[in-house]
C-alpha cells in the first residue's frame, strides 16, 4: 500500500475504534433510542455532503427500495441500537472486541448462500476458537448467573450477526451499485426506520443535558458512520478487499486503549485470552485455509 493508503487505513481504525468509547458517553446521558436517531442523522448529513462534493450518482430507481430498507435495519438501525443498549452494562473495550465476531457471522452466512464460501473443517475451527474467545470473557461473571452483563454480551454478539447477516445480502444484492449511493441509500432508510421506532419505544425523547453528549452524537454521525464509510469504500477500490478487511483486527486494540486510557476501564487476563481468541479465530478464518497445502 502507498504512504496515502496506509494514513487512510490507519485513520479508518482510530475511526471505528473510537466509536465505542464514544457510545459509552452518549449512552450515559441519551438513551439508545435518542443516540441512535441523532447518529443516523447526522450521518446522513455527512454521506449526502459527500455525494454531493464527490458528485457522486443517487440511486432514484424504485428496484432498490426493499434492498436499502433490509439494510438500513440490519446494517444501521438494528446494530446501532442493540450496540448502544449494551453499553449500557460492558466496557466500550469489551464491546469493540465482541464487535469482531462480525467477520465469524459473516463467513458462517456465507457458507449457506454464497456458493463459493463453502464451510470446511478448518473455517468451522476457526469459527468454534472465536466463540470460545467470547466465553471466556465472559467467564468472570458467569458464576452469578445471568445478568445485564451476560446479556450485553449476547446483545452485542446479536448486533455482531446482524452486520454479518447484512454483509452476506450486500454482497448479493448491491452488485454494480456505486458504494457512495449505497451508503447514502442504507442510512436513509435506517433514518426513516428509527423515527417511529423511536416514537414507539421512547416517546419521551430526552435531550442531552451535557454539551459532551452532543459532541459525540455529532461525531458518531459524521466521522465515525458518514466519513468513516466513504474511506472504507475508497480503501476497497485503492487496495481491494482482502487488505481492507485487516482493519477490523485494530479496532478492537483502538477501542480498548481508549477505554482504559479515557474511561477508566480495567483490562483483565480473561478480556486479554478472548480477544486473542476471537482474533485468532478470524485470522484463522481469513488465512488459515490458505496455509494448508492441499495434497499433491
Amino acid at each position: 500500500m502507498s504512504s496515502r493508503d496506509w494514513g487512510k487505513f490507519l485513520i479508518l481504525a482510530f475511526i471505528w475504534g473510537s466509536s465505542f468509547m464514544w457510545i459509552k458517553v452518549a449512552v450515559a446521558d441519551v438513551s439508545p433510542f435518542v443516540l441512535v436517531t441523532f447518529r443516523v442523522f447526522f450521518a446522513v448529513i455527512g454521506i449526502l455532503a459527500i455525494i454531493l462534493i464527490t458528485r457522486g450518482k443517487f440511486p432514484l430507481e424504485k428496484r432498490w427500495i426493499g434492498v436499502f430498507a433490509f439494510l438500513g435495519f440490519f446494517n444501521v438501525t438494528f446494530p446501532f441500537l442493540l450496540i448502544s443498549w449494551s453499553e449500557q452494562y460492558i466496557t466500550s473495550g469489551m464491546a469493540s472486541i465482541l464487535n469482531s465476531t462480525v467477520t465469524l457471522f459473516t463467513f458462517l452466512f456465507a457458507s449457506f448462500f454464497i456458493p463459493e464460501e463453502k464451510m470446511t473443517w478448518l473455517k468451522a475451527m476457526g469459527i468454534i476458537l472465536g466463540f470460545a474467545g467470547v466465553v471466556v470473557i465472559s467467564l468472570d461473571d458467569i458464576g452469578s448467573g445471568l445478568g445485564f452483563v451476560q446479556i450485553g454480551v449476547i446483545t452485542s454478539l446479536i448486533a455482531s450477526a446482524s452486520y454479518g447477516a447484512a454483509n452476506v445480502f450486500g454482497r448479493i444484492k448491491t452488485k454494480g451499485l456505486e458504494p457512495n449511493a449505497q451508503a447514502f441509500g442504507q442510512l436513509t432508510a435506517a433514518f426513516v426506520l428509527i423515527i417511529p421506532a423511536t416514537l414507539i419505544f421512547d416517546p419521551a425523547f430526552t435531550l442531552p443535558n451535557q454539551p459532551i453528549t452532543w459532541f459525540a452524537l455529532v461525531l458518531l454521525g459524521l466521522l465515525n458512520t458518514a466519513v468513516a464509510t466513504w474511506m472504507f469504500y475508497s480503501l476497497l477500490n485503492s487496495v481491494g478487499s482482502t487488505r481492507t478487511s485487516l482493519v477490523a483486527y485494530f479496532i478492537p486494540l483502538v477501542g480498548v486503549i481508549l477505554g482504559i486510557l479515557f474511561m477508566g476501564e480495567k483490562l483483565s487476563w480473561g478480556l486479554i485470552f478472548g480477544a486473542l481468541m476471537i482474533i485468532g479465530g478470524v485470522l484463522w478464518v481469513n488465512y488459515g485455509t490458505r496455509l494448508v497445502k492441499k495434497p499433491g
